[in-house]
């Protein structure tokens, strides 16, 4: 295991995080704040903001990190601890699969931002989807003490989600290159997406919630 973990780290891990800095410094818009949700030890948030000086970036985490490439600030809940309309985009990457509540992060994000929303998760579509996304949730993350609920959506529950909370796609990428090319076969797929999302206009979503 410890030889599987350090070919992930060094021929899969680099490359997404690169990957990723380059598909968020395209969606992203100019001169905006933002609140990173789930900002782990920092690395990706410090690639990004190797190119984008532009942006006011604020990182949050669950899980003190001992060493974190960006200021990563804790907190505890479900809960984001800051005021309403605080940050301009709110952005959760591969966080709310980790999450027994994803809609109630949802719904703090939409309360928290002022534009717009930006999620890097996954969808639990084709064979064997739930199987090879807890494999890769599990090797990159149980190390690290990261939970693993496992708690992938699959494309109506994403749809029904976005519905709930009125939240319209801007901009949407499926096919995100993450992998070298003898692993996409398997662990890209259909499997990932991120998406600009543009909140309603109220700013708020009044609308139960139901179970997913």
């Amino acid at each position: 295991m410890n030889l599987l973990r350090r070919v992930h780290n060094s021929q899969v891990h680099t490359r997404r995080v690169r990957v990723l800095a380059r598909h968020l410094c395209d969606l992203i818009p100019a001169n905006v704040s933002l609140l990173d949700v789930g900002s782990g030890d920092g690395l990706l948030a410090s690639r990004v903001l190797a190119h984008r000086a532009d942006l006011k970036w604020v990182a949050i985490d669950p899980l003190a990190r001992p060493k974190t490439h960006v200021p990563v600030h804790p907190f505890a809940g479900d809960r984001l601890p800051f005021a309403d309309k605080d940050f301009d985009f709110v952005l959760f990457v591969d966080v709310l699969h980790h999450s027994d509540a994803p809609m109630v992060l949802l719904r703090e994000a939409i309360r928290v931002a002022r534009a717009g929303i930006v999620i890097k998760d996954h969808v639990r579509e084709g064979v064997c989807a739930g199987p090879t996304l807890r494999f890769m949730d599990w090797l990159g993350n149980a190390a690290w003490g990261v939970r693993l609920p496992y708690n992938y959506w699959d494309g109506a529950q994403w749809k029904s989600a976005l519905d709930q909370l009125s939240l319209q796609t801007e901009e949407e990428r499926i096919a995100l290159g993450l992998y070298p090319w003898w692993a996409n076969w398997l662990f890209g797929r259909s499997l990932h997406f991120i998406a600009r999302l543009r909140l309603p206009r109220n700013g708020t979503s009044g609308e139960k919630v139901k179970v997913l």
